[in-house]
């Protein structure tokens, strides 16, 4: 499934295509390296590459060059470097629960070893289980694992199980070391204690729910709207920001773009990150890319509050298109046809 440029390759497509270019053991020892779900997608995108051409190739291994060539060995190793380094590549929000897991070692064997698992299988596992065990299982796992977990559950505890995440804060190490135990038991191997027990909240709940289908995702929030509206109101507050946007996929940008007045997004781009202006610009024709940056540039001094507006004004319009299927706003998005 090669792409006609190397723009078109994704990241798994790209890793795949490095990893091809190596020997079995090179590859072998990268591998030994990646979380299960990024082993499942890269190991994916390598069955099923083909036809890949040597500018496909080249292309590749010039961005790793590139990036490479950017860093530096000063500061490795540090828990200040990584966290700088994490939070740049992945933003503040995304970068917290992976800063956690490597900086504090929330991940353990127990725990760990369901992120190998058949999400079916997961749910059958914990079906039956306490809510909080359940939203403390879901809480240790990627969101879009998790979100695939929750569709397999009983729809009795689906609700119930996201509003538990989101509202899971200062778990006692001993009830997670038990539970890591209970894990254990089903798996081979010797489990590590935890050393935090900070799991869930607000963003992980907002996070699973923004990985499910978008109809799925409406019957949970619905749901949890009916039991405690505050609590849905600060769950879809973090489901989807204004710096999402720059993980969205071209088709989808594009046709974002078209919706968005002018003066609109000028404003709700001067509180945006880099990446979100990259990606905008990357979406333009070069004179309304030009023009774009220059009014960025003559443009005053705005109020927090009305950039603020501005970005809800351009999230509610991307989250119109999402639901009339016109979009995606996950990252890397769908196929069109």
């Amino acid at each position: 499934m090669a792409a006609e440029h190397n723009n078109a390759v994704n990241g798994a497509q790209r890793a795949a295509i490095l990893l091809l270019t190596l020997g079995e053991q090179d590859a072998a020892e990268v591998l030994k390296h990646l979380s299960a779900r990024d082993v499942q997608a890269v190991g994916t995108a390598m069955a099923t590459l083909s036809n890949v051409s040597r500018d496909q190739v080249e292309g590749v291994l010039n961005r790793l060059n590139e990036d490479i060539g950017r860093q530096t060995a000063l500061g490795v190793g540090t828990e200040e470097y990584i966290r700088k380094v994490l939070v740049s590549a992945l933003g503040e929000t995304k970068a917290g629960s992976l800063i956690d897991r490597i900086l504090l070692g929330r991940s353990t064997k127990g725990l760990e070893s369901l992120k190998w698992m058949e999400s079916r299988a997961i749910a059958e596992m914990i079906g039956m289980e306490h809510p909080q065990i359940i939203a403390l299982v879901l809480a240790h796992l990627e969101p879009d694992q998790a979100a695939e977990v929750i569709g397999y559950l009983p729809q009795r505890v689906r609700s119930d199980a996201v509003m538990r995440i989101a509202n899971l804060d200062g778990v006692q190490p001993q009830a997670l070391n038990e539970l890591d135990e209970i894990m254990e038991r089903q798996f081979s191997g010797t489990s590590t204690k935890l050393k935090s027990a900070t799991v869930g909240g607000l963003k992980a709940a907002a996070a699973i729910l923004n990985a499910m289908e978008t109809s799925r995702e409406a019957e949970l929030m619905s749901a949890i709207r009916t039991h405690d509206s505050g609590l849905s109101t600060k769950i879809e507050e973090l489901m989807f920001v204004f710096d999402d946007l720059s993980e969205i996929d071209d088709r989808s940008m594009q046709t974002l773009l078209r919706e968005v007045p002018s003066a609109r997004l000028i404003i709700a781009l001067k509180g945006s990150e880099p990446a979100v202006r990259e990606k905008i610009f990357a979406n333009m024709s070069k004179r309304a890319a030009d023009m774009l940056r220059d009014d960025l540039e003559v443009k005053g001094p705005v109020k927090l509050s009305e950039v603020d507006a501005a970005q809800k004004e351009v999230l509610q319009i991307a989250r119109r298109l999402a639901d009339a299927g016109q979009i995606s706003l996950s990252a890397g998005g769908d196929e069109f046809v």
